[in-house]
C-alpha cells in the first residue's frame, strides 16, 4: 500500500448530489460483497481500499452478511481503517445494511425492529466504528409491518448510529410507501440500491420514477450482470469465470445463445465508441441522472483502476442509445 498517492485523489472522479439531500456520493463506488472477508488475502483487501480511495472513490458498501464468512467483510474494513485510514474517517462513506440471515432463530432475519437495531450493533463492533453514514434495509420483509421495520431505521438515526437510512431490493410501490412512513418520521430516505443494468431493466417499471418524485437516489449493484456484460464470455465459458466455477448467482443456463449473440452486438457498440464493453456498461447506468452512483465490485487493485476508466465517457447519442434498446429488445 506505501505506492498508493492520496495527494490528488479528489481530481479525476465525478461526484454526484444523492437525490435532495446533501450529501454528494463518487460516480463508482466500491462494494466489498464477494472477495473481501477471510477467505481474500488481508494485504490485497488493504491495497483494494487504498486504490479506491486513492482514486476519489469515498463510499465502501457493505452489509452485516457480507464475506465469506458472513460478518468477516465488516471484520476486515473496521482493521484497515483503524490500521490505516484513521485520519480519513471523515472523507468516507461506511455503508452497512441488514436484511438477510445472519445468526440461527427468529430475530436473526428479515425486518424486525428487534433484528435491525441488534444486527447495526454487531456490525458496528465489528467495524468498531461508532456510526456507519448509511444503513440500509435490505430487502423488503412480508410478514414485519412495513411501519415496524421504517421507525427501526428511524430510530437509529436518532441514536445516531446510522447517518442516513437507505433500502434495497424494494419495488416501486413499497419503497413509495416506505419514503412516505419515513418522510413523516423526520427521517427522508437518501438512496435505494437495486440491481440494475443492461440485462436486468425492472426498475425502470416505474421505481426511477418514484426516486426522482422522492428525491431519493439510486445505486445500482451488479452494473456489469454478474460479468456477462465484460469482453469475458465473448469466446466461451473460461475455465475461471463465475459461471464455471461457482454457478450460484450465474450458470451455464444463463448463457444462451441469444443472450451470447445480445452482449457480441454490445461489444460491436462498445467498440465504436473506444470503450470496453464493461465501461459502456457502467456510463449506459450513468447516463442517467438519477442514478447517483454504480456499485462496483473487484478482486484486484487493477480493476478498479480500470472500471473508473468508464468515466472517460458516459455520454451516448440517440443514435448509439437506440441501437442498444434494439439489442436489448
Amino acid at each position: 500500500m506505501s505506492n498508493i498517492d492520496l495527494t490528488n485523489r479528489y481530481e479525476s472522479m465525478i461526484y454526484r448530489r444523492c437525490g435532495n439531500s446533501g450529501l454528494k456520493l463518487p460516480a463508482l463506488s466500491l462494494g466489498l460483497w464477494h472477495n473481501f472477508g477471510h477467505v481474500n488475502v488481508y494485504e490485497n483487501s488493504k491495497n483494494l481500499i487504498a486504490t479506491a480511495f486513492g482514486s476519489g472513490i469515498t463510499h465502501f458498501d457493505l452489509a452485516n452478511n457480507y464475506g465469506p464468512p458472513p460478518g468477516s467483510a465488516e471484520e476486515t474494513l473496521g482493521k484497515i481503517l483503524r490500521e490505516n485510514f484513521k485520519s480519513y474517517r471523515d472523507e468516507m462513506i461506511i455503508s452497512s445494511k441488514a436484511g438477510y440471515t445472519m445468526w440461527d432463530g427468529p430475530y436473526g432475519d428479515w425486518g424486525s425492529k428487534k433484528y435491525l437495531v441488534s444486527s447495526l450493533d454487531q456490525s458496528l463492533k465489528r467495524m468498531k466504528l461508532d456510526y456507519v453514514d448509511i444503513f440500509y434495509h435490505h430487502r423488503p420483509d412480508p410478514e414485519t409491518p412495513l411501519e415496524e421495520t421504517m421507525a427501526a431505521l428511524s430510530l437509529i438515526v436518532q441514536q445516531g448510529k446510522a447517518l442516513y437510512v437507505g433500502l434495497s431490493n424494494y419495488q416501486a410501490s413499497d419503497a413509495e410507501k416506505a419514503f412516505k412512513l419515513l418522510k413523516e418520521m423526520g427521517t427522508p430516505c437518501l438512496i435505494h440500491q437495486p440491481k440494475y443494468s443492461m440485462f436486468e431493466r425492472w426498475v425502470e417499471e416505474g421505481l426511477m420514477d418514484v426516486l426522482k418524485e422522492n428525491g431519493v437516489g439510486c445505486i445500482p449493484f451488479s452494473p456489469l450482470a454478474q460479468g456477462l456484460l465484460t469482453d469475458k464470455y465473448l469466446h466461451g465459458i473460461p475455465a475461471d469465470s463465475r459461471v464455471a466455477t461457482s454457478g450460484v448467482f450465474l450458470n451455464e443456463k444463463s448463457l444462451t445463445t441469444e443472450k451470447l449473440s445480445k452482449i457480441a452486438r454490445l461489444d460491436e457498440v462498445a467498440k465504436s465508441r473506444n470503450q470496453k464493453l464493461a465501461h459502456m456498461a457502467i456510463a449506459w447506468l450513468l447516463k442517467d441522472e438519477r442514478v447517483t452512483s454504480v456499485l462496483i465490485g473487484a478482486s484486484k487493485p487493477e480493476q478498479i483502476s480500470d472500471s473508473i476508466k468508464a468515466l472517460d465517457n458516459i455520454c451516448f447519442t440517440n443514435e448509439e442509445l437506440n441501437k442498444i434498446d434494439d439489442i436489448l429488445a
